[in-house]
């Protein structure tokens, strides 16, 4: 039986990963999602957190993917980091089968280990739950996606220290590539 292999990314990734964002991400009107770019451009950017950006194997193919990469939250008191989860992707034919949870669950666990408090999504409620997202509207966090409601979601992770203080609110502010998507 072969198993699923969680690990960061490495370079020689970098084509399987695509080949995973593409199809994931197909549409009759696009030769290239716009999900594949949006990778290459964070790789390249100051938003890029190598050890956060998880790959899913299995037989030796990469099959998943999940990425977290560098946001600010900006307030008028002051800018605090957080981390933007997206995109996620699993290969069609290992679809609804546990990857995908699976390697979210791993780039969370990740952060959490890199001592990271904060987390915003763009997706599906009902999948993201299931890691303790909720809305981040009600977390006092705005983003130019907070008129969607429900699918814009935030999640605090565990506090690296007793003396921690609340996660911050305000403006989610993205890197450049996330406006081109």
């Amino acid at each position: 039986m072969t198993t699923l292999r969680l690990r960061p990314e490495d370079p020689a990734d970098e084509g399987p990963v695509a080949r995973v964002l593409a199809a994931a991400f197909a549409r009759p009107d696009v030769a290239t999602p716009p999900e594949v770019e949006l990778v290459d451009e964070l790789r390249h950017s100051d938003a890029w957190i190598p050890e956060l950006a998880m790959v899913a194997e299995h037989g030796g193919e990469v099959v998943g993917y999940a990425l977290l990469t560098r946001v600010q939250v900006r307030s008028d008191e002051h800018s605090a980091p957080a981390l933007a989860l997206g995109p996620v992707a699993v290969a069609p034919h290992r679809q609804r089968i546990g990857h995908g949870t699976a390697v979210v669950q791993a780039a969370l666990d990740a952060a959490t280990e890199l001592g990271e408090r904060l987390v915003v999504v763009l997706g599906d409620p009902a999948f993201y739950r299931r890691f303790g997202f909720s809305r981040a509207d009600e977390m006092g966090l705005t983003s130019p996606w907070s008129g969607l409601g429900e699918p814009w979601q935030a999640l605090v992770l565990p506090p690296s220290t007793i003396d921690e203080g609340p996660p911050p609110r305000g403006e989610v502010v993205f890197p450049a590539p996330w406006s081109r998507v």
